[in-house]
């Protein structure tokens, strides 16, 4: 029988009320030297278990396909996933919660809490190159009028130097800055250095799980 560790938060996230979020790590025991529909099917039980501890079980759960691009797709109660060509899903409504899976890659939780906007995205090295954080404070801009200085930005555990060539968590925290965003917060983990405790594509070379970020608006 295998474990689950607890799901990780991250404390400016924890300080917006009305917002829920998680991160999961890695399930010890669990087999996931597979590819990642097998590895993503075999983990399904224990990401289902966590909305659940939650307390987002009754939410409408969405994903995205993940292509690597920096498309970023506004979403609510009646979509379903996982949402063709997106590597970002947003939305104001409180009946869904977002979920984005990454292994190395960077999950970046975008939160207004002034007009109750939420999104949550995808960024491995192509898509913070494509500037997706860029596309999506652009578009809580356009879409809902948010102020970026209102937006408060998390970055996840991600793969970085030495593990990894490039440093996309810089990149993203850059673009957030330069979009106007101010309260920007990466918790400067290396899933690649810390394999214990997350997958990494790069170091278990492509045959791993997936972490789960989950992000949901819970109260008016």
């Amino acid at each position: 029988m295998t474990a689950v560790l607890p799901v990780e938060t991250f404390p400016d996230l924890e300080a917006l009320a009305g917002i829920t979020h998680g991160f999961t790590g890695r399930v010890p025991g669990l087999d996931v030297k597979v590819d990642r529909a097998l590895a993503l099917q075999r983990l399904e039980a224990h990401h289902t278990r966590t909305r659940q501890d939650l307390g987002l079980s009754a939410a409408h759960y969405v994903t995205a396909e993940q292509v690597h691009g920096r498309e970023v797709a506004l979403v609510d109660a009646r979509t379903t996933g996982p949402v063709p060509g997106a590597d970002g899903l947003m939305t104001a409504c409180p009946a869904v919660v977002l979920g984005i899976h990454v292994a190395d890659c960077c999950a970046i939780y975008l939160a207004d809490p002034v007009r109750r906007v939420i999104a949550l995205l995808h960024s491995g090295r192509k898509g913070s190159e494509l500037g997706i954080a860029t596309a999506a404070i652009a578009k809580m801009r356009a879409d809902f009028g948010c102020d970026p200085a209102d937006i408060v930005a998390q970055l996840s555990p991600c793969i970085r130097p030495p593990q990894y060539e490039v440093d996309f968590a810089a990149i993203i925290v850059a673009q957030c800055r330069a979009a106007g965003v101010h309260q920007v917060f990466d918790c400067g983990t290396c899933t690649g250095s810390n394999v214990g405790r997350y997958y990494s594509y790069r170091v278990e070379r492509g045959k791993t799980g997936r972490m789960l970020a989950l992000l949901a608006l819970t109260r008016a």
